[in-house]
């Protein structure tokens, strides 16, 4: 290709045009800069305080927390309004001044705190909140003087219910606002001061499942920090839906029948581990510690001798009483120590050495044999087979029934109990074992402590012939944004090494405490259910001679215990009691799983609540 050439005077006039362009862009580009260095450097003051006057906020947006419903589908926990007190560190001149404003308005709980907070507030646009669930005249007083309250803002929210108060409270638990301990550990690390998460409970153990993902909004806010536009938002994802295995009128049955006694009740199915009622009293309401909570309020709590606030059927430890003869039982027949046709003399007492270890019933109870020892429970039978056997053999058996360890119920802070042998003694107190504290241990009484869901678990493997479940409280669970449920499957169970003849024979005495006259517990038999069950009265105190027990106060009285299954022969239902302080297992502790057990297994023949 051949190259073009222009005449002179051609060429002269586009450099000339060339000059005229780039000097003009040289002019623009001058003004430009000249004006971005007005704007930057002798107007900064001015933009500064415009950008003061509206700005940009991003607001966290909770997540609606999952409704916790009963097996039927029974609202236990759900959500409800809330009209909430925040103020934003950043828009108040004077924190001090706007705090002793609002004091004077709305009743605040902890003023000194607030204080300190806003003092050790790192983000100057972070909330902190400072009431919760405002009634309507402390809402119309706050928005009366909001001019005089800059970074002030009342904001409607969701609050927890427990729908029905202190019932199940220790099942459901409680939300409160992340504590700056959890805040230091790695599990809360992506939460933030005023975040609301499970504190107890239900609540805690499937926090993840239930409180959803939060959201965020992006608005424009003026100086006082009052809303001028929403920019962009990102909704929150709410938090699944869960059922329980708990059956809400068996629990109120359950409830209305321990009363005011302080204890627990626990119904399980004894074919898959799912709680269905699980009583602990006394008991508090959840609604007092998940919202506002005042400090004088979980004082009150937290001091209260009856100690509402722990859940006895997995915190408190107790003697399990006769009721652990049942696992005497077992071992004695599985180490073929005894058959069950064996006899001893019962005398009243067994001479151990120079002591005499007495049986409950004075003079005794005559020529016994295993059957009878376990419908009567008979003291001195257990004294000589223990002794016989060993504790360390009875440790074993205890502890394929479940005892001594944690069921696994995903409940924080579950006891282990305590099954006693040689090397834990030698271990934990570095004594050696005598044997006069085996016949101790053999009527469920020296180092031996239960919970009363282990016993549940446990007389619930003796009614299905040897299967040891994990308690349950989770049912399923239902995601809010599909609507599709996550059934929660049924573990399979521990086969306990005991031989279902073994457990046929035990059983069989069982069913004669309830049914035969000579029964501890003959007088709490069902006219609608049979059912079978082992008392238990767990002593507290050891009586001086000569000491008379109605005379001392309540506190000295022995606990009262009593574990059975219903029916006989088709067991559906497993049900502990335990009364602290309650006296004998079949006058107090029996009636109370007569009830339970009638009222599941027979609800039509109930009186109306």
């Amino acid at each position: 290709m051949k190259a073009r050439y222009f005449p002179a005077e051609e060429t002269q006039e586009i450099q000339t045009r060339a000059y005229w362009f780039f000097g003009f862009i040289a002019t623009v580009l001058i003004v430009y800069l000249a004006r971005a260095y007005d704007l930057q450097i002798n107007q900064k003051s001015y933009f500064e305080g415009l950008a003061e006057s509206n700005r940009m906020r991003v607001v966290p947006i909770p997540a609606s927390r999952g409704i916790i419903f009963d097996r039927h589908g029974i609202p236990l926990v759900n959500n409800i309004p809330s009209f909430n007190l925040y103020a934003v560190h950043g828009d108040m001149q004077d924190p001090e001044k706007v705090l002793t404003r609002l004091a004077g308005l709305v009743s605040i709980d902890a003023l000194p705190r607030l204080r300190k907070e806003f003092l050790d507030k790192k983000d100057p646009y972070g909330t902190i909140k400072i009431k919760e669930n405002l009634s309507l005249a402390e809402i119309a007083k706050v928005e009366g003087h909001s001019l005089d309250l800059p970074g002030v803002q009342i904001t409607a929210e969701l609050r927890r219910n427990a729908a029905y108060g202190p019932l199940a409270a220790h099942s459901v638990g409680y939300v409160g606002e992340v504590s700056k301990e959890q805040l230091a550990s790695e599990r809360y690390q992506n939460f933030r001061q005023g975040d609301r998460v499970g504190q107890f409970g239900i609540e805690q153990a499937y926090d993840t499942l239930i409180r959803g993902v939060p959201g965020q909004k992006w608005i424009e806010v003026n100086v006082v920090g009052q809303e001028l536009n929403l920019l962009r938002i990102n909704k929150p994802v709410e938090g699944d839906d869960i059922f329980l295995t708990l059956d809400l009128d068996l629990q109120k049955v359950a409830e209305e029948a321990l009363g005011e006694e302080a204890g627990s009740i626990v119904a399980i199915d004894p074919t898959n581990g799912e709680i269905l009622a699980l009583v602990s009293h006394p008991a508090f309401n959840p609604n007092d510690l998940s919202e506002g909570t005042s400090a004088g309020t979980l004082l009150s709590l937290l001091n209260d001798k009856g100690r509402p606030l722990m859940n006895r059927a997995i915190h408190a430890q107790y003697p399990p009483g006769s009721t652990f003869k049942i696992i005497m039982s077992a071992a004695l027949l599985e180490s073929k120590d005894a058959l069950p046709s064996n006899s001893i003399n019962c005398h009243g007492f067994f001479q151990f050495g120079n002591r005499a270890f007495r049986d409950w019933k004075k003079g005794g109870h005559g020529s016994v044999d295993l059957h009878r020892a376990i419908v009567e429970s008979c003291d001195v039978y257990f004294y000589q087979m223990g002794n016989r056997m060993g504790v360390d053999t009875i440790a074993k058996f205890a502890n394929f029934l479940g005892l001594g360890k944690p069921t696994g119920i995903p409940l924080a802070s579950e006891k282990s109990g305590l099954i006693p042998s040689t090397v834990w003694k030698q271990k934990v107190l570095k004594e050696p074992w005598y044997p006069g504290e085996t016949l101790s241990v053999s009527i469920g009484q020296g180092y031996v402590l239960v919970t009363p869901l282990q016993m549940a678990a446990m007389i619930s493997a003796v009614a299905n012939d040897g299967i040891l479940y994990t308690p349950r409280l989770l049912l399923k669970s239902k995601s809010r944004q599909t609507g599709e449920y996550q059934a929660v499957p049924v573990a399979t169970g521990a086969k306990v090494p005991i031989s279902k003849e073994t457990l046929g024979i035990i059983k069989s005495a069982l069913a004669d405490v309830v049914a035969t006259p000579h029964g501890t517990a003959y007088g709490s038999r069902s006219a609608l259910i049979p059912f079978a069950g082992k008392t238990g009265t767990a002593q507290v105190v050891v009586m001086k001679k000569g000491e008379v027990k109605k005379a001392l106060s309540k506190e000295v009285n022995d606990h009262a215990w009593f574990v059975s299954y219903a029916p006989v022969d088709n067991p559906k239902i497993a049900v502990v009691v335990l009364v602290e302080h309650g006296g004998h297992g079949g006058s107090a502790a029996a009636p109370l799983a007569k009830r339970v057990i009638e009222a599941y297994l027979a609800p039509s023949k109930q009186p109306s609540l």
